[in-house]
């Protein structure tokens, strides 16, 4: 007959301990627009509008602030959304044969 030694729980009692893993927030990404002397204005207001869901107003001052500073923020996003946005956006340019560069940065 074996008798039970001291370090045997005899409660019934688990104890389960979990570990949580530690979440990390994704890196942001600036998509920016850079300026030239050949896309038209209104294209890339048209631009804004369309791919960053800007309203009238807030494309137009964005497209002045590229004209002005020679560089824009569109918007601040996860990386496959920037990457997204950019390619949409280069894509949307050429098709319409203007020279509009989009580029991201790590924020």
């Amino acid at each position: 007959m074996t008798t039970p030694s001291d370090d045997d729980d005899q409660s019934g009692t688990v104890v389960v301990t979990r570990t949580r893993p530690k979440t990390k927030r994704p890196s942001m990404y600036r998509v920016l627009l850079l300026n030239d002397d050949y896309t038209p204005m209104e294209f890339v207001v048209h631009v804004l509008e369309r791919f960053f869901q800007k309203t009238r107003d807030e494309a137009t001052h964005i497209m002045l602030h590229v004209h002005h500073h020679g560089v824009g923020e569109c918007g601040v996003y996860t990386y496959e959304v920037a990457e997204t946005k950019v390619t949409q956006v280069m894509d949307f340019a050429r098709k319409h044969q203007h020279p509009l560069q989009c580029v991201m940065e790590k924020k």
